[in-house]
């Protein structure tokens, strides 16, 4: 916690939903953290499996943690929100619960915004699979504006910070996907450029099933997105796709 305040300087904000098989994992990468003025806030986003006792365990452990309930299952954006809304600290992080961080992350990355005056910040990271086998770096650009952002998410949500401080308390759209790339488009409306630490910082989990299987459905999800959240003209949003396809296709072909 801040000496002076009582506020802790990083909120960390973890949704779970039916993902005991992992979050005992997540929680003691963040508990590793070399920076250890933190909260972290777990969302009960209406698990049947455990989940919610589990967190109540995790937390009972360790007094940084606490520890929201939803009643029924509301999506992402809403457990996000919700933890939002309850943080203290001046920079909000996400984590999601199957997710994991390296002990340095916070304590470079708050150094690099603080040192800097970034109030919006993101990291490289490591896929791996289910079982934690390493799958590939996922390498960001140094800087991203919003109209290189709109051809493209490359803000790993597991790796990005933003300074409340500058923007205030900005929540998450309420829309089915892509509710973390909303917020980094919203974020730019303020502030020209996110920038990016090119350290390795975050492992990305990649289930069964969520890369070819989801391919199309992403696809459609990206050109409602387009036209439903970013209201883009129709020949702009074709534009924009086109620009995520190519990347989309770069990445396959590893270019």
């Amino acid at each position: 916690m801040d000496a002076s305040s009582g506020r802790p300087a990083v909120s960390v904000v973890t949704p779970v939903w039916n993902a005991a098989a992992t979050l005992a994992e997540t929680v003691a990468s963040v508990r590793a953290q070399s920076l250890a003025n933190w909260e972290m806030l777990l969302v009960d986003d209406g698990s049947t499996d455990g989940s919610g006792a589990l967190a109540a365990r995790l937390a009972a452990e360790e007094p940084r943690i606490r520890v929201l309930t939803h009643a029924t299952n509301l999506g992402a954006a809403a457990a996000r929100n919700h933890a939002i809304r309850e943080a203290r600290g001046r920079w909000i992080a996400f984590l999601d619960a199957d997710d994991l961080w390296r002990p340095e992350k916070l304590a470079l990355q708050v150094d690099f915004m603080r040192t800097r005056g970034h109030p919006l910040t993101f990291t490289a990271y490591r896929r791996i699979a289910a079982d934690g086998r390493p799958l590939g770096i996922v390498h960001p650009p140094v800087s991203v504006t919003r109209a290189g952002l709109l051809r493209g998410n490359v803000i790993g949500c597991l790796t990005a910070i933003y300074d409340t401080d500058f923007f205030g308390k900005a929540e998450m759209p309420l829309i089915a996907r892509r509710q973390d790339y909303g917020l980094w488009l919203d974020l730019l409306r303020h502030v020209s450029h996110a920038h990016a630490l090119p350290q390795v910082l975050a492992d990305y989990r990649v289930h069964p099933g969520s890369l070819s299987a989801g391919k199309a459905g992403a696809a459609r999800d990206t050109w409602r997105f387009y036209r439903e959240h970013e209201r883009l003209p129709r020949l702009a949003a074709a534009w924009y796709f086109a620009q995520y396809a190519v990347r989309g296709v770069a990445k396959r072909l590893g270019g």
